[in-house]
């Protein structure tokens, strides 16, 4: 089975490394260095902002 192709840009999950915090581990040791828990914040906190786009285009 391939690998799917990431909806997110890399420069939308590089931003988020860097609000969250562990984006010098991903500069050190690339994405697959980050811990689960990273890695799922960051999923978390595109959906919050895909929902804040979301309801501010529908306002």
């Amino acid at each position: 089975m391939g690998r799917r192709r990431g909806i997110m840009s890399d420069r939308l999950k590089e931003e988020l490394a860097k609000e969250l915090g562990f984006y010098d581990v991903v500069q050190n040791e690339g994405w697959g260095g980050i811990k689960a828990r990273d890695a799922g914040n960051m999923v978390k906190r595109a959906i919050e902002l895909a929902e804040q786009q979301l309801a501010n285009q529908n306002r």
